[in-house]
């Protein structure tokens, strides 16, 4: 069995990469849905005007971005889709990764069922709004410690840095009102594969 990941302790953009290629794991009913990370966002907290905690703004929404390294932020956005992110760095640091895409590795069945526009599986997880309605999360989720919870957590899979070639880095995507931070490049992924956001 893989360990679990647990090295949220650091910067958003550190955690980010070292997310990359790592497992998330949602066990769902006894049956595990999983898939690698392969897209991600960095929100770095109250300085980063396309954050939620953007000038430390501090809400019943956002509060989980406070807990700390390691604790998952399950938000509704657009009336209609949950996003899945990881909380980084230390306590009251107000910093997150967003999950955007998995490749989907187990439960495909499951994910199938939830998301009947899907007609392939580079289909099922390619966007934060896909991959929540896919695993079956939702604001339940939200606050969960994803270090010790048995339905939500993140398997280390692999240990050293991605070679760079297989990276890509790109400005995040929905975040135009942000100013100059939209065009920050933010949002790390893999290079052409068909599991990531489309604009």
């Amino acid at each position: 069995m893989s360990a679990v990941f647990k090295a949220y302790g650091a910067d958003p953009q550190t955690v980010a990469r070292n997310l990359l290629g790592q497992r998330l794991v949602r066990v769902d009913g006894g049956r595990r849905l999983a898939g690698v990370i392969v897209e991600v966002e960095a929100y770095l907290g109250p300085r980063d005007r396309a954050s939620h905690t953007y000038g430390g703004r501090r809400t019943a929404r956002n509060e989980s971005m406070y807990l700390g390294g390691g604790h998952a932020y399950v938000y509704f956005t657009y009336g209609m889709h949950h996003c899945l992110n990881v909380v980084c760095g230390a306590r009251g640091d107000g910093t997150a990764i967003l999950l955007r895409a998995i490749e989907p590795t187990e439960g495909l069945d499951v994910m199938f069922a939830r998301r009947a526009a899907a007609r392939q599986p580079g289909e099922l997880c390619s966007g934060p709004g896909k991959l929540t309605q896919a695993l079956g999360l939702d604001r339940a989720h939200d606050g969960l410690d994803l270090r010790t919870s048995r339905e939500l957590f993140i398997e280390r899979i692999r240990r050293g840095p991605l070679p760079p070639r297989m990276l890509d880095r790109a400005p995040r995507i929905g975040v135009g009102y942000a100013g100059a931070w939209a065009k920050r490049r933010l949002r790390y992924l893999f290079r052409e594969i068909p599991n990531v956001s489309r604009h």
